[in-house]
């Protein structure tokens, strides 16, 4: 007799490598922001993709406000080509920043999603800023 999770035979190993190395070249997660933000080390700009009303009140701390409707190729051409752009929206519950990853990806840009956005830094535990300043 098996159980619900077992009832499906878990996936090869060299399968099951695959899948998860992939899935770490589409997403990063809130720990893994926070720890290069605060180092210093930040490769990437960190684009909260919400609304600039959402953004004044309250954010990530040196997240910049570009709701994905906004992101054209003029607007990311003040960037240069080869930066990577973090998304971030309000949590699992919003398809925000995935909206903003395939615009970005069909810029040509590269991009990964913060996985668990506003509501995965707050479950970590990691302040926000009020304002609009980031």
């Amino acid at each position: 007799m098996s159980c619900a999770v077992s009832n499906t035979p878990a996936a090869q190993p060299a399968d099951a490598l695959r899948h998860f190395e992939a899935r770490l070249t589409f997403e990063t997660d809130c720990w893994d922001v926070y720890d290069s933000l605060t180092r210093g080390i930040a490769d990437f700009v960190l684009l909260d993709v919400r609304t600039p009303a959402l953004f004044e009140a309250s954010h990530i701390p040196g997240a910049v406000c570009l709701p994905h409707g906004k992101m054209t190729e003029r607007r990311m051409a003040e960037w240069p080509a080869e930066t990577l752009f973090v998304v971030y929206c309000a949590g699992p519950h919003c398809n925000g920043a995935n909206k903003a990853a395939v615009r970005l990806a069909k810029l040509g840009r590269p991009v990964k999603e913060m996985i668990g956005g506003m509501t995965g830094w707050a479950d970590e535990g990691f302040s926000f800023k009020i304002g609009s300043e980031n």
